[in-house]
């Protein structure tokens, strides 16, 4: 019979490699995962001393922001951003809970929240800022509130512009932990809230939807959570497919070359992508305002000849974008530009530019997969037009029924794609 010693620091090491494992395991659960981040840009130049400035300064109240998250999850962080900030931006308590309606919190789900342990938070301006982690459990699809008490007079010059939800302004006072409040005015931006993580194991992975109006909802419904990247949010859910959550990175009038509202595609792509914690896919739909140079919104105003591209610089604009994911390993998609025909200064030579960029998307394989959006929204009779029943009425925006058929026409399998 043979008896093996066995060395003690074999068996050391062998525990330390188990709790490493552990520890390991430990973390990938414990990952923090994007479930709602919307692009922040600035609001207009201050104007002249003598003129009126209607972006909205507060100080001494709440603000009760409302989101509907994609993914939920056991735990919860929040990023605040002060990025476009003329001076510090002081809140003095923060607090998360699940909302009931209107302005009124579940109490029983009313967590304060706090920044290396503080209650309270100075963010400098050109600054963001990340919580420490809140265990809140959270359904997916739940409407969150998140309640900022600004101490000092803050001007919402950080802010995603396009909300199409009611936000909640209180009178004066820190309400942040009120059941609920009488409001004093509302907003339907959302001003200093950057983003929400969740850890949840079952989350396989973060879409990033990045685009412009199209993307950001123009021609949907207030508070009805009805843009394309939300129903595609709730196809996923209701299917057999692995969960994934969804951030809607749109910006109404954004550029891929050059700044409109907001920085241009080319610029944000990093902060509203690349660094969204546990991205795994991206879904491109830009480039319709620079070929109308900068016109949109149903075709207010003049293009700026300034602003006038060619298709070949789109081109090259969208492969810098391929290039990019596909160096940090991210599977990304691009979509086809819909029809604007009808709308105010459309011409045969600027839907040249969107056809001769829809074919490139469709036909180089530079993506690793194409959403054929102009496909499902055109009028067979007339491809340069939405269908009627998809236009909202600019001819620009899709309508409700539009983003509907958007998202219904996206082949879910595509989110099965690994990177390259």
């Amino acid at each position: 019979m043979f008896n093996r010693r066995i060395s003690p620091v074999f068996v050391a090491g062998a525990a330390t490699l188990v709790a490493a494992h552990a520890n390991a395991q430990a973390a990938t659960h414990d990952r923090w995962m994007a479930t709602w981040a919307p692009s922040m840009s600035a609001s207009p130049p201050r104007p002249p001393a003598d003129s009126i400035d209607r972006t909205p300064t507060l100080v001494n109240r709440t603000l009760r922001e409302i989101v509907r998250v994609s993914a939920g999850g056991s735990r919860v962080r929040l990023k605040l951003s002060n990025q476009y900030g003329d001076r510090p931006l002081v809140i003095g308590s923060v607090h998360v809970a699940l909302r009931k309606s209107g302005a009124e919190i579940d109490p029983g789900t009313d967590r304060p929240v706090t920044f290396n342990g503080r209650s309270s938070v100075v963010i400098r301006a050109g600054a963001s800022l990340v919580s420490d982690g809140v265990a809140l459990a959270l359904p997916n699809l739940a409407d969150v509130a998140i309640s900022l008490f600004v101490a000092d007079s803050a001007r919402l010059s950080t802010r995603h512009a396009l909300g199409l939800q009611t936000n909640y302004v209180s009178a004066s006072g820190d309400f942040t932990g009120s059941a609920s409040f009488a409001p004093d005015t509302t907003l339907q931006i959302w001003p200093f809230l950057a983003g929400i993580d969740v850890v949840n194991p079952a989350v396989t992975g973060v879409i990033v939807a990045f685009g412009n109006s199209i993307t950001d909802g123009v021609g949907s419904k207030a508070d009805s959570n009805s843009r394309w990247p939300d129903v595609l949010e709730r196809r996923l859910l209701a299917s057999k497919e692995p969960l994934k959550a969804i951030v809607n990175a749109g910006i109404s009038g954004n550029r891929v070359l050059s700044p409109g509202a907001g920085p241009s595609a080319l610029e944000r792509f990093d902060r509203d992508v690349l660094m969204q914690p546990g991205v795994t896919h991206v879904i491109v739909l830009e480039g319709i305002n620079d070929i109308n140079g900068g016109t949109y919104g149903g075709g207010t105003g003049a293009p700026n000849p300034r602003n006038e591209v060619s298709a070949d610089e789109l081109i090259a604009g969208h492969q810098q974008l391929i290039d990019r994911a596909h160096e940090r390993g991210i599977v990304i998609f691009g979509a086809t530009l819909t029809p604007e025909g009808g709308m105010r200064g459309a011409s045969a030579a600027r839907d040249a530019k969107r056809i001769a960029l829809n074919n490139w998307i469709r036909t180089s394989g530079a993506y690793d997969g194409v959403i054929d959006f102009d496909k499902l929204t055109r009028d067979p009779s007339d491809t340069t037009r939405f269908l009627p029943a998809y236009d909202s009425g600019d001819h620009l925006h899709p309508s409700g029924a539009g983003y509907v058929t958007m998202a219904g026409g996206i082949d879910l399998a595509l989110f099965r794609k690994t990177p390259r």
